[in-house]
């Protein structure tokens, strides 16, 4: 694993890093050129929020397969690009929560007590406090934008200080606005002209990206007070500046500025406007927590393990992965046996959850089945991300249903892959939290612990086959560990899966397809 960490990160994560056995270069403000020049030669890089990764990137990082960002924001890496060609994309929303929702309180109380302001003139040797009479927080109302997670900590911070705490976010439940004690405003212009303080904690999209502009800011409280720590733009910064011209807001505090770091703000020339260079994040506690955090799940990800703050997957939580990590084995296991045992083109995949599974974040067992289904029969990289853009590409239907009672089971994933107008399924379930087992193929009952190397055989159901079959394994010194044999009445045919220890010769394989009764042998690796 050889790793370039492109942007500062602290010592301790450069050590996690090669505890973990990667060699890690650490190449700081590189030319673009030169970093376009070497980036082919690594497995990952860890940025911040200076270093472009785009198209012209990823064209030469030819052996790329994870991109670090050390921090929230990945505005400056271009999604799709990582998508398409398996590269997953890993931030650490966590890690400097508390420490920009400390920075976002302190802005607060600076704007409406004019602490900077006062200190200024104070160190000029000029003491004088008639201009910087300020407002209190208690009994006040303050709009909090984006109750996500450093939202709902600036929630319960203020709460403390005696103020009304009203949010607005269109995309959290009712129930987490409970959780907090926060009072839900169904739109932006609600919370708009009821709040004394207004703070945003969104991330910067198409949708929020001058969220607050001139319209909002005229509905206002005379002598609102407006805090942004979340990303510059989001509030309009040419409508607030004329908003404190005409008194509408009576201060601001910024520490994100939509050019920055140039310094062209209108904001900064007016006295009642405090702005910090981006130091929400810029405590010792958070950038070693990011520095850890970005180096743990950079050396994950480059393992193949799941990692629950890839940006470029669905979002999960560590006991939310771990309670997945059983079923995304059995969602790959499943869909590993297509296409080792049948050859058609698939153009539909249909996924059935039942029972206890359906309360888990399935979307993602379901990219687990698509990367089992592509991985023995693509050359190239197919993991969690880019696993639903390669079924996209060939042109496959994927489905998912949900049964909320099954028989026998405590919960079932059924996989119906429908090739040239034919039907394959394709059962599994887990025994107790962790232990995969196979219960259907193609109709036939099973209860198989499936291994690394499985032997699975279709047959006339008549004497004499099993005992030809396993002597030419025993014969051919080959181990069988276990071994279910599955019949259909009707047809009069039968399916036998058999555990095998050791991978069978191509003559071994040929020689068992030419038993009389024998209709298809297949070997399936998983």
């Amino acid at each position: 694993m050889k790793i370039l960490v492109a942007e500062q990160i602290s010592e301790k994560g450069i050590e996690i890093l090669q505890q973990g056995g990667a060699q890690v270069d650490v190449r700081l403000q590189l030319p673009r050129e030169e970093l376009l020049a070497i980036i082919k030669d690594y497995d990952a890089i860890i940025v911040r929020s200076v270093t472009k990764i785009n198209e012209e990137f990823y064209e030469r990082a030819k052996n790329l397969k994870v991109v670090g960002r050390a921090g929230n924001g990945v505005d400056n890496i271009e999604m799709d690009g990582a998508t398409k060609r398996g590269i997953i994309v890993v931030n650490t929303p966590e890690a400097n929560i508390i420490s920009a929702a400390e920075h976002t309180v302190g802005l607060l109380i600076s704007s409406c007590r004019n602490i900077p302001q006062a200190n200024t003139c104070l160190k000029n040797r000029k003491w004088d406090r008639s201009n910087f009479k300020g407002v209190e927080l208690n009994g006040k109302t303050v709009g909090i934008v984006g109750l996500g997670r450093i939202g709902s900590l600036v929630a319960t911070r203020l709460q403390s200080f005696g103020m009304r705490v009203i949010a607005y976010d269109p995309y959290i439940t009712d129930a987490r606005f409970k959780k907090f004690g926060v009072e839900k405003k169904e739109t932006l212009n609600e919370l708009i002209t009821e709040s004394d303080f207004i703070t945003v904690h969104t991330p910067k999209t198409e949708e929020t990206f001058g969220m607050i502009s001139t319209e909002q800011l005229s509905i206002a409280k005379k002598g609102v007070r407006v805090v942004n720590c979340a990303r510059g733009g989001i509030i309009d910064e040419v409508a607030l500046a004329e908003a404190l011209k005409q008194g509408i807001v009576a201060s601001a505090a910024l520490d994100v500025l939509v050019d920055e770091p140039n310094t062209t703000s209108p904001l900064l020339d007016f006295d009642n406007v405090i702005v910090t260079p981006h130091l929400g994040a810029d405590t010792i506690e958070a950038q070693d927590n990011v520095s850890v955090t970005v180096a743990q799940e950079v050396l994950s990800a480059l393992r193949g393990d799941m990692v629950p703050n890839a940006v470029n997957l669905p979002a999960l939580r560590h006991h939310e992965l771990e309670v997945l990590k059983p079923y995304l084995r059995l969602g790959e296991t499943l869909g590993k046996l297509y296409h080792q045992l049948e050859r058609e083109p698939v153009s539909k995949i249909e996924i059935t959850y039942s029972g206890e599974v359906t309360g888990l974040k399935m979307s993602v067992i379901t990219l687990a089945v698509l990367k089992g289904l592509f991985e023995p029969i693509l050359k190239e990289r197919v993991n969690y991300v880019n696993a639903s853009f390669i079924a996209e590409q060939r042109g496959i239907s994927i489905t998912e249903s949900t049964e909320s009672e099954i028989k026998n089971y405590t919960s079932l994933v059924k996989l119906k892959v429908t090739a040239e107008d034919k039907l394959y399924t394709f059962t599994g379930t887990l025994f107790g939290k962790e232990e995969i087992r196979i219960v259907e193929v193609c109709g036939y009952e099973f209860d198989i612990n499936p291994s690394a190397c499985l032997l699975v055989v279709e047959n006339m159901d008549k004497p004499g086959i099993i005992g030809q079959i396993g002597t030419l394994l025993g014969a051919s010194k080959i181990n069988i560990t276990a071994m279910q044999y599955s019949r259909n009445l009707e047809t009069r045919q039968a399916m036998m899966i058999l555990s095998i220890d050791a991978q069978i010769s191509k003559e071994v394989l040929g020689l068992i397809r030419s038993i009389d009764g024998v209709i298809a042998a297949r070997i399936v690796k998983l």
